[in-house]
């Protein structure tokens, strides 16, 4: 399970880490939260066969830089990635995302000025009411979840990760994505990040999702319990052209409940508009 960014990007911020894989197209993956870019360890270097495969642990994420003071608003990772694709001299890559970075790379398409050859989103903060679960007790109680002793600390984390799987994680994995959140720093970063995620920050471009025009693609997890299936369906009245599939059996980490399928829609090639709706249909059935 080896997995290293070898690569450092100076924001206003702080640092990012990052690397990037193989040769070809662009492709920029962009990861969630409470996770890191060790999601993509194993489908990078798959990926990485035919493109040339970005990624990267968002501010205050991973083996980002971890400190008092950070913006992470999803407004603050939006004008980060806007960044890192000039950094790159990326133009017009194509864009994987999961989780918040869905709303992050939707920010920076429509409201950064960023450019995308298409875009891939799963299991992904888009918009609408999203603010629930974990998310609303820590900005209702941000004080009270800094404070807590670092063993209570360590269970929430792991029980929110488990939350997020339908199969589970081996030890071993779950250890690696616990790791950023350890410790006073870790701690501190954990509860810092969630208490600037909000849903205004998604609200600002709802009205622009229809003006979305690239090749775009969804995929859910039917039993995803972060973002169930309605997130989907809300996504795709919203971008009409968009391709719509359905991992049957997957929670909201395709990455760890379902790698082969997941791998499977991410080389396979967009469809046309004339087949998208049937697409949708034939996948959900």
């Amino acid at each position: 399970m080896t997995w290293s960014l070898d690569n450092e990007f100076e924001t206003p911020g702080g640092m990012i880490r990052w690397t990037a894989l193989g040769s070809g197209e662009p492709l920029v993956l962009v990861h969630g939260t409470p996770y890191s870019s060790f999601l993509w360890r194993d489908l990078a270097p798959a990926l990485a066969r035919t493109r040339r495969v970005y990624a990267f642990d968002l501010l205050g994420f991973g083996r980002s830089e971890q400190r008092e003071g950070q913006d992470l608003s999803l407004a603050a990772h939006a004008r980060n990635l806007a960044r890192l694709l000039d950094h790159w001299e990326l133009s017009n890559p194509s864009v994987v995302a999961h989780d918040i970075g869905g709303a992050v790379t939707l920010r920076s398409m429509l409201l950064e000025g960023a450019s995308f050859r298409d875009l891939t989103l799963f299991d992904a903060v888009s918009g609408g009411e999203w603010e629930r679960g974990l998310f609303q007790l820590i900005l209702e109680h941000a004080e009270v979840f800094h404070r807590l002793p670092g063993y209570a600390h360590r269970e929430v984390v792991a029980g929110h990760m488990r939350h997020a799987t339908n199969l589970g994680y081996p030890q071993a994995v779950l250890d690696a994505f616990l790791d950023p959140w350890r410790g006073e720093t870790g701690q501190a970063a954990f509860y810092r990040q969630y208490s600037q995620i909000k849903q205004e920050h998604t609200a600002a471009y709802e009205h622009l999702l229809g003006e979305i025009t690239i090749p775009t693609r969804l995929i859910w997890g039917t039993e995803d319990r972060i973002l169930p299936p309605r997130y989907a369906r809300w996504l795709h009245e919203r971008i009409p052209h968009a391709e719509l599939h359905w991992v049957e059996g997957a929670g909201h980490v395709l990455q760890e409940d379902a790698p082969a399928q997941l791998l499977a829609h991410l080389t396979s090639p967009f469809d046309s508009p004339s087949n998208t709706a049937a697409t949708s249909e034939r996948e959900r059935a």
